[in-house]
Order: structure tokens, then sequence, then C-alpha cells
């Protein structure tokens, strides 16, 4: 762990609710958002941000599984987006999600029409917007659980 937490007190609770008051609350308002408000599909919202989870490395990203209206995607999903380009187990939009999330965190600069046009026959421009949104979100965020060892720290509920 990079920072000191109190004694007692939730890693997470602490450095997102209480260390710096003016960004961590928002940010965690932004984080959850994409959660809440999300109007893209399970699989290709789960495929982008898992991809991003695994390029960072934060173990509780790895580790979550959004659930929405009680259902999950499948136990094998986390290995079929590590294969993202040869998986059989995706659409076009879940491929193209896995796709943009590894690109935008690896090589943003390499966006090219190529891929742009691909994006949008499969994709609305408000749909872009917000995966690109959201994959800002699980960038920044899991980058910093991971960065300063919250990550190992975190448990998910239920555990």
């Amino acid at each position: 762990m990079k920072v000191d937490i109190p004694e007692g007190r939730n890693p997470i609770e602490y450095v997102w609710g209480e260390m710096v008051p003016g960004i961590g609350p928002a940010a965690a308002d932004f984080s959850l958002a994409v959660y809440a408000r999300t109007t893209l599909g399970l699989r290709e919202f789960e495929a982008a941000r898992l991809r991003i989870a695994q390029l960072n490395g934060c173990l509780f990203c790895l580790d979550w599984r959004t659930e929405r209206d009680g259902l999950k995607v499948e136990e094998e999903f986390a290995d079929a987006v590590a294969k993202w380009r040869t998986t059989d187990a995706f659409d076009e939009r879940t491929r193209l999600a896995a796709e943009y999330a590894e690109r935008y965190t690896l090589d943003h600069h390499g966006l090219d029409e190529e891929f742009w046009d691909r994006m949008t026959a499969h994709y609305s421009q408000a749909e872009i917007v917000e995966l690109t949104m959201s994959l800002g979100s699980w960038l920044a965020f899991g980058r910093l659980n991971r960065v300063l060892g919250l990550d190992a720290m975190c448990v998910l509920p239920g555990h």
C-alpha cells in the first residue's frame, strides 16, 4: 500500500471519500455513474471493462463482474476477452468493445479510419462517446487502485 490508511478504516472508502474531499467523491460519483447509467449491453460493457482491467492489472477489477438484472457474463468470459481477436464467443460489437479498450489503453494514437469505420458501423455516436467515457473511467481509476495498492486491499461484496 502506497498511502497510509488509519487503523480500522476501509482503504477504498478512505482514499476515495476522505483523503481528497474536493476530488475523491466526485471521482467516485463518475465511476459509479458508468455502471448505473450505461445504455451499453452487458457483454460489450464487460468486454471493454475487463480488457482494461487485464491491461491495468487491477486485482479488484479483474475479480469484479458487473451484474445487471441478476445476470452476469459467463465464467469463461474473461478468458475470451484476453483472446478477443480469435474467440468465437463474441459478436462484432463485443469484439470491437474489447479491441477499443485495448487500443485506447495502449495505442490511442493508432486509432485509424479503418477502425472508426468498423466502430461507426456497429455503434451510434452516442454509444461511442459513452464507451469512451467508460474506458477513461476504468483506465484512470483501475490504475489509481493498482498503483496505490488499493486493489489488493479491496474485498468484493460477499467474499
